[in-house]
This record gives structure tokens, sequence and C-alpha cells, in this order.
């Protein structure tokens, strides 16, 4: 697809950029249009230069998410990198832009005596993409913490709202509209001010200790069904370490599949259906990705 670009943003816009660069598990085809906007201002501007109806997509840090290797067709916002603000606004609210890493959430939080915030260390990605999903790890998760979003649509017009319009459940959000996208929001939190760095990497240590860090991945793949672990449900039906190309089942935890380094997405999407199709045989559950999968096809 041939994306029209406005003059004034064709010298930072890449075409035909390879996804790959931009995602955890190193995969992707090209997105037509690839843009890291400088500020909340320009990102704007360059919304409403958009031809209508041209696909938008956003990408933090590339985790939880798998581009098909036929790429993206149309425009792939990144906020990574930018967006960037972190402040505490009063005792108990934190205000976030959408491009900061949720670890940096964890640690500041912890500096400033406020908590639970320790769960964010666990989660590879952007507070962005955590509001867009509900994002959890060690038994917190963002939305318990929301008490307004920022957001952006198509026409580059900001807008807040409060947590209570937004549908929540667990890993699942669901926006009153479509055509906005979160940009920053206010997180509450409670007073603590006896917790340090100490908690942060305690927490780290358990999530070294149990996940493949340092390895090609995107985190967990699946949901957890009610009542069960999609770990324990993968790894009793004898699936860790099985491979398809060079992408396999993790064998130190199984709901996590990695890219050895030259696994295709056809490779990821083909394991990711082989194993919801041997645990829904073998223990009749049939498990639910959290990964977004996105593109086409080559």
């Amino acid at each position: 697809m041939t994306v029209a670009v406005a003059p004034e943003f064709m010298p930072r816009v890449r075409r035909d950029e390879p996804m790959s660069r931009h995602t955890s598990w190193h995969v992707g085809g090209p997105a037509d249009v690839f843009f890291t906007p400088r500020d909340r201002d320009d990102l704007a501007a360059f919304l409403r230069s958009l031809p209508a109806g041209v696909p938008i997509y956003w990408v933090g840090l590339g985790s939880n998410l798998l581009v098909r290797d036929g790429g993206l067709r149309g425009v792939v916002v990144c906020t990574s990198g930018t967006l960037e603000r972190l402040e505490r606004i009063d005792e108990t609210t934190v205000y976030g832009e959408a491009g900061v890493p949720c670890a940096r959430v964890a640690r500041q939080c912890v500096r400033w005596g406020l908590g639970p915030a320790e769960f964010f260390a666990g989660i590879p990605g952007t507070l962005g993409g955590a509001l867009a999903m509900n994002a959890g790890a060690f038994g917190g998760e963002t939305w318990r913490h929301v008490i307004e979003v920022e957001t952006i649509d198509r026409g580059g017009n900001f807008r807040t709202r409060a947590a209570s319009e937004y549908r929540v459940g667990y890993r699942h959000v669901e926006p009153p509209s479509e055509e906005e996208w979160f940009i920053a929001a206010r997180l509450r939190f409670e007073r603590r001010p006896g917790t340090n760095d100490a908690e942060v990497r305690e927490l780290l240590a358990r999530r070294r200790a149990s996940q493949p860090i340092g390895e090609w991945s995107c985190g967990s793949v699946f949901t957890n069904p009610p009542g069960d672990h999609a770990a324990r449900l993968i790894e009793a039906a004898g699936l860790k370490g099985f491979r398809i190309g060079d992408a396999s089942v993790s064998g130190k935890h199984a709901n996590f599949i990695i890219n050895h380094g030259n696994a295709s997405a056809a490779d990821i999407e083909r394991l990711i259906a082989h194993v919801q199709s041997v645990v829904e045989r073998t223990h009749g559950v049939r498990l639910v990705p959290e990964v977004r999968i996105v593109g086409e096809a080559v």
C-alpha cells in the first residue's frame, strides 16, 4: 500500500521498515510507513495528515506482538524512545506517558515510596501496551491502579477518559471507541515508605529463575485459563522443547516460545496453533493467545 505522507514528515518517515527490528521476537515483515513522533503535538499533526481509512498500528517495545512475514499495510506509530514523561502528581498519584517502559514505572515508584507497583518490573513492555491489554505480573494488574487515561484519535484530538469508561478484564480492555489510542495515564498507588529496590530485585531474580530472560520471546504467549496455568497444561501435554523451524516451546517456561535466531513469524504462528491443538486434545482446554497477531502472511 502506498501511503501519502505530508511533506513536513517525509524526512522522518521510514518506508518498508522491517518490523523484525521492532519486535522482541525479532520477526516480522515490512511496515509500509514507520514513524516515531517527537512529542504528542508532533504525533497529533502526523495523525491529522494521514489519509482517511489508512490502518494505524502502535508499537512500543514490541513485546506481546507477532507481526506476520508479509508485514503491515498502513502506518506504524512507535512510542518507544518518545512519550516518556513520568512524574509524581501528588502523594499517591503518578502520571506516565505511553512510551514509558513498565520496568521504569516499577523502579521509580519504589524510589517514591509508592506501591504495590513492583509487579510492573515483570512486564516486558511499555505503559501504553500495558494499558491496552491490562498487563500484569506477580499477581498485580495495570488497571487496578488506573484513575484516568489520556487518548488521541485519528484526527489528532486529545481526550481524557475516566477508568470507568472502559470494560476491563483479565488481559482484556474494551475501549469506548476503537479509534482512540492511549498516550498517558494517571495511576494511583498507596504510600509505602519502607519499599526499596531490594523488592524489585527479588521479583526480577524470580523472573530470571523461572523465565527465559535474554532469549528472543514475546513474554507469555497464552492467557491462563480460569483456575489453572497455561504453562502447566503445555508442560503436562509434553510440549516443552517442541520445535517448528527455529522456534520452540521454552524448556524453562512452557508458556514462552523462543526464536532461536532464524525463526519466521510463520514458524511461531504454526507453533502457537500446534500447542493449542495438542493442549485441547489432551486436556479439553482451548488456550487463548494473549499475544497480538497482526499483518499479512507471505
